[in-house]
């Protein structure tokens, strides 16, 4: 189950009229129909600042920065575990606890770039082995403008030591019964721990997805 997914219906509306806009402007054939979509992305960006109280210009810069069809963006995490116990990273920006990962990269497979956050977020060397989860994110607060999948890869340590980055403050593994707060917003929700232990357990895991 999600957590909490009610999107609120503004945000779901201004979603869907920056992804046209931003699809349709990317395939406009003259010049009337690029104005229009433009004033769409507009009108998208003008529904978001009137709910969340910011200067409209700003996002509707971040919204015509996005180029091509438009499609969810991707988080990839990794699941490691030493001695039964789950890896978390503190996050510099909020205080919260999450397993080490990030947006996925133009190049990167997607185990890959799972791999790779670990190592930057955390000092481990890994090896993805197994999809615990494909979730649907950013369905709770703080809301993102912007529509996400999360991939989580349960991962085996394979070198390396914990080591924090620019990015997180601290490294530690945890029990299931010791998971610390706060956790780092939709980084890591209670469910991606849960599942990621349950993976751990059984074998025959069957990849979970929404």
């Amino acid at each position: 189950m999600v957590e909490n997914n009610e999107v609120p219906r503004w945000l779901q509306w201004s979603r869907e009229i920056q992804a046209l806009a931003q699809t349709g402007e990317t395939y406009a054939v003259n010049d009337w129909q690029t104005e229009r979509y433009q004033r769409l992305m507009e009108i998208a960006a003008e529904i978001v600042s009137e709910h969340v109280n910011l200067p409209v210009n700003p996002i509707v810069e971040s919204f015509q920065a996005q180029q091509g069809y438009a499609t969810p963006k991707v988080d990839v995490r990794g699941a490691v575990f030493r001695d039964g116990k789950l890896l978390l990273v503190r996050e510099k920006m909020d205080g919260g606890w999450t397993m080490p990962g990030g947006w996925a990269d133009v190049g990167d497979a997607p185990a890959a770039g799972a791999e790779r956050e670990v190592w930057e977020e955390a000092g481990f060397r890994v090896k993805a082995t197994k999809v615990i989860g494909v979730y649907d994110a950013n369905r709770v607060e703080p809301m993102q403008l912007y529509h996400a999948f999360k991939l989580v890869f349960l991962c085996e340590i394979i070198g390396g030591a914990a080591q924090t980055s620019n990015e997180t403050t601290e490294v530690a593994f945890f029990a299931e019964d010791q998971i610390p707060a706060p956790l780092s917003g939709e980084r890591t929700r209670s469910r991606h721990i849960e599942h990621a232990f349950a993976a751990l357990r059984d074998s025959n895991w069957v990849t979970y997805f929404d």
